[in-house]
């Protein structure tokens, strides 16, 4: 009689706990990826994230910025004390509070750490 089922090339070899061990891959690795050329390597990836990190820091803080940040931290004071007191109009009365509190909070801060950040690189000689 004809046998209906191939068989298997390679064993599977199991463990009494029941864990299989599998060979390795037995195909050739992928080809890199389009977005690496052959000469980049991490450590270059690593420089230009640093780049781009300093020239974000090295921006001076906005108004605008400030007022987004205290905003998003608004809504969401908003939200909490809607649901855990369950009333809505108390909730926007602490947001708008929160608001009016946040936004010059948040650029003076921002102006400090700035301002902290050009001297120490000013000390640093760049």
């Amino acid at each position: 009689m004809a046998q209906t089922r191939r068989k298997r090339k390679r064993r599977h070899r199991g463990t009494q706990a029941g864990t299989i061990e599998r060979a390795g891959r037995t195909s050739k690795p992928p080809e890199q990826s389009p977005k690496r050329t052959k000469g980049s390597t991490k450590v270059e990836g690593r420089g230009l994230a640093q780049q781009r990190r300093e020239q974000r820091l090295s921006r001076e803080p906005t108004w605008r910025g400030a007022l987004n940040r205290a905003a998003f931290a608004a809504i969401i004071l908003v939200i909490f004390i809607s649901v855990v007191q369950k009333n809505i109009a108390q909730g926007v009365v602490m947001g708008v509070f929160a608001l009016v509190i946040y936004v010059p909070l948040s650029y003076y801060t921002d102006l400090a750490l700035y301002r902290r950040r050009q001297r120490r690189n000013q000390a640093a000689g760049r």
